[in-house]
């Protein structure tokens, strides 16, 4: 009898408190579109400064090595 009674009291509780979430307005997931951007944003910046020389110098290769008329 004690178990039931636990499980209904916390069944209570958890509708109240899923009925106070529900009727406050969206706030959506700002820190979480933020902590992508900037992740993303080192990421960047992290295989720029590795490959970086490394892709001017074939770009320069490559456009020494085209002839034209």
């Amino acid at each position: 009898m004690e178990r039931r009674s636990i499980l209904i009291r916390t069944g209570g509780v958890l509708r109240a408190r899923l009925r106070r979430v529900a009727s406050q307005p969206e706030r959506g997931d700002v820190p979480g579109w933020v902590l992508v951007t900037l992740m993303t944003a080192g990421l960047v910046v992290a295989l720029w400064a590795i490959a970086g020389p490394l892709l001017e110098q074939t770009f320069t290769e490559a456009i020494n090595s085209v002839t034209g008329p």
